[in-house]
């Protein structure tokens, strides 16, 4: 032990005549933020994206179904399964400063010619044509971490498993919208079916109406053929709404990791809510929430790591190999304490001298890739402020087309009755009938369709602020 240790400090004060390294200088670059969002009113620090989804999303059914993704979806699943797996690596980087240590027995007979040297000489010296040896011994091996290479790969080991971490959040936070979103599209689907089957019925009642009047010689055959195509036409919209709920159907079940089948819903989109007076919170505190900007930090702190280690790979290394066991050229006496003891200790200072410019090489690209990886940070960190901006301009917009929308589907609907009531009098004829009703059915199914845009805005707005991981 003392001739081991004396060995260790004889390479150490070797080590301490190499000219010291410094370190590269790096400082993780800062986001450049806005102080507030646009189109903030005021700079509320808290924000929507602090709830859990289950208190964001109050419709008992779509928590369900929320729920039944998280558990069941596929990718996420896959993103859980490769957690799993970077964190057995980080487990094993916590070892790669404890040494590599074997076990070895071997067994050899070696029968050199007669006329060979080494043959007449076994036969002089041992009286026999063959000489064997038997071999058990341990195996050390242990490189010193002088200038940080093994603290940088456990660094990288590190960061690799936080940045699976990261994107399992991100993972759910896009299930958690597209689950959301696909529901909210659902309520409009039924929403909009049911005004097409309440359309139906005025245009069946228009279509009477009209034969009526042909009948009687008030009308003419045009004004039939106009009205049955009325009716037609919301029959054709009729079967494609429901060919378009089944699909959506389909993609909701299909998120939640299960076969298409139908999909429960007790609520209409009039009786839906979500958080109406939205706060949007700081753009600084969105970038620490967002786990796809988290990501790209990480991956720029590896990187960073990175450089350690190939800066690391140009300096000196030092290693300490060792063995030790039994030994003999006898198999009876192979395992007799302490005659067939050996052992050796070596260390080793390497210096790398010319490598056709491999370490050089390796430590710029790492350079050039952190900086690629600084820039990329940079540009998620703004394309994550431009999805929060987007969504508050859409859900502002949209609040306003609401009460327009709204305000359209009241007059057109009193335009019916006012068309249908001058119709039966002789005062309009059927084309006005038909045009009124026509522009009603849009207006309506215009409705539905901001009401869930809105609706999406508002998911979106939770998610691109950082929500649904929680």
């Amino acid at each position: 032990m003392k001739r081991i240790k004396n060995i260790i400090i004889a390479f150490s004060l070797a080590l301490g005549s190499v000219s010291c390294v410094s370190k590269l200088a790096f400082k993780e670059p800062e986001p450049e933020l806005p102080e507030t969002f646009k189109y903030t009113a005021t700079a509320d620090t808290a924000s929507v994206a602090n709830l859990e989804w289950r208190q964001f999303f109050n419709d008992p059914m779509l928590q369900n179904l929320i729920e039944k993704g998280i558990k069941n979806n596929y990718d996420l699943q896959i993103a859980l399964k490769q957690v799993a797996s970077s964190q057995e690596r980080l487990k094993q980087a916590k070892y790669l400063q404890y040494p590599d240590v074997g076990f070895g027995v071997s067994a050899q007979i070696s029968r050199p010619s007669k006329n060979s040297m080494n043959g007449q000489s076994l036969n002089l010296f041992l009286g026999q044509s063959h000489v064997e040896d038997y071999n058990a011994a341990f195996n050390l091996s242990w490189e010193a971490d002088i200038w940080g290479k093994i603290k940088n790969q456990q660094e990288v080991s590190r960061m690799q498993y936080l940045q699976t971490y990261e994107a399992t959040k991100a993972i759910q936070t896009q299930v958690v919208a597209a689950i959301a979103q696909g529901y909210y599209n659902l309520l409009m689907l039924d929403k909009q079916l049911q005004i097409a089957k309440s359309n139906l019925e005025l245009s069946t009642n228009t279509l009477s109406l009209t034969e009526k009047l042909w009948q009687s010689g008030d009308t003419t055959s045009l004004g039939v053929q106009q009205a049955t195509a009325q009716k037609q036409s919301t029959e054709l919209l009729i079967t494609q709404l429901e060919q378009n709920i089944a699909i959506q159907e389909n993609a909701l079940s299909i998120l939640t990791g299960e076969n298409p089948d139908k999909v429960d819903r007790t609520i209409e989109m009039s009786d839906t809510s979500l958080p109406q007076d939205i706060s949007a919170g700081l753009p600084a505190a969105m970038v620490s929430r967002r786990p796809d900007v988290r990501q790209q930090e990480l991956v720029l702190l590896e990187s960073n790591a990175a450089v350690g280690i190939a800066q690391a790979s140009m300096y000196p290394a030092l290693r300490i190999t060792a063995n030790g066991g039994v030994n003999s050229f006898k198999i009876d006496n192979w395992f007799q304490i302490p005659a067939s003891l050996f052992g050796s200790v070596l260390g080793g200072l390497t210096q790398p001298v010319f490598q056709k410019r491999q370490l050089k090489t390796d430590l710029n690209v790492a350079k050039i890739q952190r900086e690629k990886n600084v820039l990329a940070f940079r540009q998620s960190v703004l394309n994550a402020v431009g999805e929060v901006s987007d969504a508050l301009v859409s859900n502002e917009s949209l609040k306003v087309q609401e009460q327009k929308a709204t305000e359209q589907v009241t007059t057109l609907k009193n335009g019916i009755k006012s068309a249908e009531m001058l119709y039966k009098g002789g005062m309009a004829n059927y084309l006005e009938v038909i045009t009124a009703q026509g522009n009603s059915l849009q207006a309506e199914l215009n409705l539905a369709s901001v009401k869930r845009q809105r609706l999406s805005s508002i998911v979106d707005l939770y998610r691109a602020l950082g929500g649904g991981w929680k």
